[in-house]
């Protein structure tokens, strides 16, 4: 099959597994963050229901066929037997003799096959971010192990998701958990910072000529010790005081590099540190200082207390009950995209991962099973940015999801109305005048000589018999 991943920003109607398979090529994508929903959590049927009240029967039936033991999860737990990864069929293997048939287990197997077709699109430098909850975050770290390999585990993001509660037996749970994952050891990676608190500052009451405000701290350490860190630098020798050089590796990695630092001596950190400033010498002429410089913010943590959750009253909140802070996104992309960048959410939700790829210019690709979720990013990203560009791409499933198609995206809907009557779209489906003629219907009435019928597609809500007219 040829995949051809969009070079525009899209959106994604269908099942993300599906579309994977069918449009997101090999290598293609940056960044993936995914937000899965787990039917333990809360009661989703409401995802799926339209502005009026009214339910999308076909898409609620879709969401809960997905997180139960059937006849799908069953098809998912094969193909994943048969996907030539032997370290993740083996893997779910074992976890279904331990969980035995049910619902958990559904939901790995259903993860598991996606969780393949997601590194298979990722690029070399590409990462994986999988936001989940205490339910099942250990099951889905020994899934990502397989899929990726235990080496490219990155980290374990502890995100403080709601505010103190208590509990009556047990420890208040108030975190969600983001696994990250790279596709190879040459993954994209940018420092984040996060601001120092008021009382962090306090401590860097010294300005030098430079405007840096720096405060001092040692260079040495108590005890001696053989080698370069215990011999005389710049006529200071620390053995004489009972103690031994100790440079920090991060500040001179900062200015030679992680991998020069490795290779120098003591003295030669010394050497650097003084060269680009980074020494105090004592007016009292007692031994140097360590010149540590107030730099632009803490480096992003893999704890996060700093970005809180949204509250009722949070003028981004969209009512969606999964709905995560735009700074949360924002502090992901920032870290592992750069501008340009294809950056894919498979459970895109009320699409808070495209509008933060959309502010920070990344490309996006979403996805999301709900003709709900896929309106209401519509909506969102036009109202944030009034000049943005993408496409909307799906095949509805009831009446309903056709509306919102032809509300969307008039020529997806033209030619999706074209297949459910197996015409031909004209041009091959390209935009374009067309005089009112969107497909032609192929067929023989006698069983020999072929015969064509032309299919006219109309939508919105003065459809009547004056469109056939004109047609004819």
């Amino acid at each position: 099959m040829t995949r051809r991943t969009p070079e525009a920003n899209a959106l994604f109607y269908g099942d993300n597994l599906d579309i994977l398979r069918r449009y997101i090529a090999d290598e293609s994508v940056d960044l993936v963050y995914l937000d899965p929903p787990f039917n333990s959590n809360a009661t989703y049927n409401v995802l799926f229901r339209a502005p009026g009240g009214e339910a999308s029967q076909a898409q609620i039936e879709a969401f809960d066929d997905t997180w139960h033991w059937n006849d799908k999860a069953e098809k998912a737990f094969d193909e994943v037997m048969t996907s030539g990864n032997t370290d993740a069929a083996e893997m779910l293997r074992a976890m279904r003799s331990f969980l035995k048939e049910n619902d958990m287990m559904a939901y790995l197997a259903m993860m598991a096959v996606r969780l393949l077709e997601l590194h298979r699109v990722l690029k070399p430098t590409g990462s994986l971010y999988l936001h989940c909850d205490p339910t099942a975050s250990h099951y889905l770290k020994v899934m990502l192990d397989s899929v990726f390999g235990k080496e490219n585990y990155r980290s374990e993001i502890i995100w403080k998701r709601t505010a103190a509660h208590s509990s009556a037996n047990r420890w208040a749970d108030v975190h969600d958990t983001i696994l990250f994952y790279a596709k190879s050891n040459n993954y994209s990676w940018n420092k984040v910072f996060t601001p120092y608190d008021e009382k962090y500052k306090e401590r860097y009451k010294n300005r030098d000529a430079d405007g840096r405000l720096w405060s001092d701290d040692n260079l040495s350490a108590p005890g001696v010790r053989r080698g370069d860190s215990g011999e005389i630098w710049r006529g200071f020798d620390p053995t004489a005081k009972g103690v031994h050089w100790k440079i920090s590796n991060a500040a001179v990695s900062e200015i030679v590099g992680d991998e020069a630092a490795a290779n120098l001596s003591t003295l030669e950190k010394l050497d650097v540190l003084d060269r680009h400033g980074l020494i105090h010498w004592p007016r009292s002429g007692g031994f140097p200082r360590f010149k540590r410089v107030l730099g632009a913010g803490l480096l992003a943590q893999d704890v996060i207390a700093d970005i809180f959750p949204l509250n009722s009253q949070a003028q981004e909140r969209l009512g969606y009950p999964t709905q995560k802070p735009l700074a949360l996104l924002e502090r992901i992309i920032a870290a592992s995209s750069n501008p340009g960048d294809i950056v894919l959410d498979p459970f895109c939700g009320c699409g808070t991962t495209v509008h933060a790829a959309q502010k920070l210019g990344r490309r996006w690709i979403g996805i999301d099973v709900t003709h709900l979720a896929i309106g209401l990013i519509r909506r969102r990203l036009i109202d944030a940015f009034p000049q943005v560009q993408f496409e909307t791409h799906g095949v509805p499933k009831d009446a309903q999801g056709a509306h919102e198609l032809a509300s969307a995206d008039k020529h997806q809907f033209q030619l999706w109305a074209c297949s459910m009557v197996d015409a031909q779209p004209f041009k091959g489906g390209r935009k374009g005048a067309d005089g009112g003629v969107d497909g032609y219907i192929y067929f023989k009435p006698d069983g020999m000589a072929t015969k064509k019928a032309i299919d006219s597609v109309k939508g919105g809500g003065n459809v009547g018999v004056g469109m056939i007219r004109d047609l004819i």
